[in-house]
This record gives C-alpha cells, structure tokens and sequence, in this order.
C-alpha cells in the first residue's frame, strides 16, 4: 500500500478513536478495540464459506454473541447453509433495525492468488482474502456493533436485530434471504435495514465521497433459441440456426434501450456534476438536460460503463451454446442474456419490444426463472438515511454523501419487496483497488486502515438511529 495513503488514513481514523457515542451516553475506545475488530474480521475471511458451507460461519458468531451474553437462533432450510438471527430489545417505541451480512463467499481459483485466499493475510498493509470485500467487513461490523451495544448496555428505542445470512451468491434453492422472508419473517420485520451495496472512494489519500446504496436493479434473463433445419456443414442453408441466432444477439447486444432517470439516480448525477473535474462535470450536467443527453450517453458509455447501466434497463449477451461438431448445422442454437432492469421496469412490456427489435420469428425469448423479486428504491427523505449522511460527515469529514443506484443485485431487494426501507454500505477504497482487487475478482483484498472507520460508522449510524435520545 501507498505509505502516503497508508499515514493519512491512519491519522483521520486516529482522529476518531475516542469519538462519542452519539446518544449511548458512554465512550468507545476505539483505539484499544482495534484488535478485537481486526482478530474478528480476520477469522471471518479464514472460514471458507464458499456456498454449501456458510453454517461454520454460524457457529463462529454464535460462540462469539453468546459468550457476551446475547441469544441467538439458528434458521436452515438445509443444514450446511444455516442463517443466524441475534436480537437485542428495545422499548419498543420504534420499529426494529434489521443490521444483516451474507456469510456466503464466490469461489476462488486458488493458482490466482498470491497468497492463500483463506488465510486472511496481513501483507502491504492490506488484509488479503475472499470475502474481505464481499461481504466480511459488514459481517464483522454488524458483530462489533451488537457486541459494543450489550457491552454498554446502551438503551435502545428500538430492537436491533442482527442477521448473518447464507446464500446471496448463490441461492437457487432459497436457503437464504428467500427462506427467512418466506418462512421466518417475524424474525427479522423491521422499518429499516442496512447492508452491503454501498461503498466509499479514496482519492489522494482522503475518503472524498460516500455512496448509500438505495435501489438496484433487477436481473431478469432470457434465453435467446433459435431454430433451423440441421444438415452437412458443406451445404450452406438460410435457416441455418447459428445465423439467425449471431443477427439476433448483435441486434439486442447494439440496442439502446431508453434512458430513464429514478430519484436515486438523478440525485448521484447532480452530485457527481458537483464534485467532478470540469470535463466530467459537462458531461454529468448535460445527461441531467434532455437537449444534450443523447450524445453526453455516448460519452459515458465510452468512459463509464458502471455509470452508463445506471442510465437504463441493460441487454448483455453472456454465454452461447450450440453445435455437436464442426461438419455439423446445427437445428437450434442458444444465447443467454444477462437484462438487468431498472426499479420500475414494465418486464413484460420490455421483452415485447425486445421481440421486435430481433424481429425474427425464428428466434424465440424464452424467460429464465428470476431469483430476486421486483423492489422499489428505498427513499431518501427517511430518519435512516440522514442517519447515514450525519454519520458519513462524522467519520469522514469532507467527503461527499449520495444516494446510489447498485447495478448488481443483493439481498435487499426481497427486504425492499416486503416494505423494509434498506440502505447499502460498505467501506472505503482507492479507484485502483476497486479496478484490480474488486469483490469477485481474481484477488481480493481490502486495506487494514480501511477496516477501522467503517466499523465506527456502522456503530454510530446504529447508535444513532436506535439508541434512545
């Protein structure tokens, strides 16, 4: 790490080691916590809890809450990938917080990594391991803030209710969040949630802005098929299935499908034209004017990709199969389409007009079964929220807070479906680590002196949105 990045990180997380609680009534030590933070969040990135083997994240948490005295109850739909719910009461005179991490990491192909991806390796002041961005942080957040909370006997207005989740990677038996909303609801009801699906960018050494997480698109794949006659490769045909397939794809992979501003999106746009160099800003000022947003698009999807899906419901073609052998035409041919739609979205309308767009009737749209429920944004205007920003400008004074539109999908969506205002999170990193470290990728890994703020902010938001005043 940047010994220059590495100092002023240190010394604004220094500034706040002994910061108050904001309405706990008693003081934190941060700084002699720290350890306890790092020994936690390490042994969280040691447990490989690729998917068939989050219940040994269960037990861990269950060990480390009981042991301070919380109760915990345990929830499987399969005995492998079991969910864990903690709750401390409050009067009840606001509904509950639901404060939730998946325990699930993405797999690894272990020859990538220079060090062992479960080994939570100290090396070049970063912490390296799968899961150290997606999702340990919140995980050992969320546990640091349950245990500061009994520790304190901090008096609460409201229950806060911890979830360690399995299954948001990959959950196509509903062992995770589907499971505990269908099944175990009471459990975890609550006015809001926070979560993974936000995030924070260090430039030049300083955290400059905070992105809160409030809506995020809905994957909604098809199946491209396309039929034919099959036959000797030697004999050109016209209804050769791969033909018709490779214009169908190139049409839905070249459609621009319409720009479509939310309440989210609008307001990341405004700030990014606020606090960008001025060649930016011009291009973010003009996707805000409908007079030049058609060629300020082009501009970002050249530059932004991420920022340009933000824009509309994306078309991307991800995997093709078909043919036995290359003598061979193939009868039918197939291409898969990951769409991922915007909140809002008329689904049914949109795949009609996909099928004009193809205009082929020898390729059919055949729908792929959706994981994830529609979901509404969740709203700006809400006590959660501007608990967000206040505790923002708290632990990372200067840096610009705004709302943000996730192109991927979490968990938050089944939430939002069920009414729960839900608002992502997540901890701090420069452009290059999130360029070449990201969650999911090859390697993962995350600064150390990241870690420390981001557990601080997650108290305090906590705090101040449960504490009693």
């Amino acid at each position: 790490m940047n010994r220059i990045l590495a100092l002023a990180l240190a010394i604004a997380s220094a500034s706040l080691l002994h910061a108050q609680a904001p309405a706990a009534g008693k003081r934190v030590d941060w700084d002699k916590l720290r350890p306890e933070i790092l020994q936690h969040y390490r042994s969280l990135v040691q447990i490989d809890s690729t998917a068939g083997h989050e219940t040994a994240v269960v037990e861990y948490l269950k060990k480390i809450l009981e042991a301070e005295g919380i109760p915990t109850r345990t929830f499987a739909l399969d005995s492998n990938r079991a969910n864990l719910v903690a709750r401390l009461k409050g009067n009840g005179s606001k509904r509950p917080l639901l404060i939730l991490a998946h325990s699930d990491v993405v797999g690894v192909q272990r020859e990538k990594w220079p060090v062992d991806p479960f080994g939570a390796v100290m090396k070049d002041g970063y912490v390296w391991g799968r899961g150290s961005k997606d999702d340990k942080p919140v995980l050992a957040a969320n546990l640091i803030a349950m245990l500061m909370l009994k520790r304190l006997g901090t008096q609460l207005d409201r229950d806060v209710i911890f979830l360690a989740e399995s299954g948001e990677e990959a959950d196509l038996a509903g062992v995770g969040i589907n499971y505990m909303v269908r099944e175990h609801f009471a459990e975890i009801d609550a006015e809001f949630a926070m979560t993974e699906g936000g995030g924070a960018r260090i430039d030049s050494g300083r955290v400059t802005r905070i992105s809160i997480g409030t809506a995020e698109k809905l994957p909604a794949r098809v199946r491209l098929v396309a039929t034919g006659t099959a036959g000797h490769g030697s004999v050109p045909r016209l209804d050769n299935a791969l033909m018709h397939l490779g214009a169908a794809v190139d049409k839905v992979g070249r459609w621009e499908t319409p720009m479509r501003l939310n309440d989210t999106t609008r307001a990341y746009f405004e700030k990014m034209a606020a606090i960008s160099p001025p060649d930016r800003a011009a291009i973010y000022k003009a996707l805000l004017d409908p007079k030049t947003a058609a060629d300020a698009q082009k501009l970002v999807r050249e530059r932004s990709p991420g920022e340009y899906s933000m824009l509309r419901t994306s078309v991307v073609p991800t995997m093709l199969k078909a043919g036995v052998g290359a003598n061979v035409i193939p009868s039918e041919a197939e291409a898969t389409l990951d769409i991922r739609a915007l909140p809002g979205e008329d689904i049914d309308a949109f795949y009609a007009e996909m099928g004009k767009v193809i205009a082929d009737p020898a390729v059919k749209i055949e729908r792929l079964p959706q994981t994830r429920p529609p979901s509404p944004a969740s709203r700006i205007q809400t006590e959660m929220y501007q608990t967000l920003e206040h505790a923002a400008g708290m632990i990372y004074p200067g840096a610009t807070v705004m709302p943000s539109m996730s192109t991927g999908a979490s968990d938050q969506a089944q939430l939002r479906a069920k009414g729960i205002q839900s608002y992502g999170i997540g901890p701090a990193s420069t452009e290059s680590d999130e360029t070449n470290y990201p969650a999911h990728g090859d390697v993962e890994r995350l600064a150390e002196s990241s870690l420390y703020p981001f557990v601080q902010y997650v108290w305090t938001v906590v705090t101040e949105v449960a504490a009693r005043k």
